[in-house]
């Protein structure tokens, strides 16, 4: 995989919206560099298994009807692209954030996550 708005798409929609672990795996596997680099408020985190695990724990401790949806368009340039999004209730968002992806090699490398403040939520 290599084309940048496939790439956002598969970071929003194939690995962190995605509750099934094996589907979840199998996309991180196609999407990720074996030693991507993870990045949000809470902590960074690297490699594949890492990335996996912090998806299914935002997933874990968010209520079952709160999905991800992309929240503006995609952002592209050679080696970079950004996708806003909200997490909540569909059309009802808890928190705003946007995901910035570098690629290396056709797949994502780093994964940085900023967050709205409250007050833009």
């Amino acid at each position: 995989m290599s084309d940048m708005k496939e790439l956002l798409y598969a970071n929003l929609h194939e690995v962190f919206s995605e509750r099934d672990p094996h589907e979840r795996r199998a996309a991180i596997e196609r999407t990720y560099a074996d030693d991507v680099k993870f990045i949000d408020p809470e902590e960074e985190v690297v490699g594949q298994q890492a990335l996996n695990d912090r998806a299914q724990k935002l997933l874990d401790d968010a209520p079952g009807a709160f999905v991800l949806e992309e929240d503006g368009p995609r952002y592209v340039g050679t080696d970079t692209g950004c996708l806003p999004w909200r997490f909540g209730p569909p059309g009802s968002p808890a928190v705003r954030g946007i995901d910035i992806l570098t690629v290396r090699d056709g797949r994502v490398s780093v994964v940085r996550t900023l967050l709205a403040s409250e007050a833009d939520a």
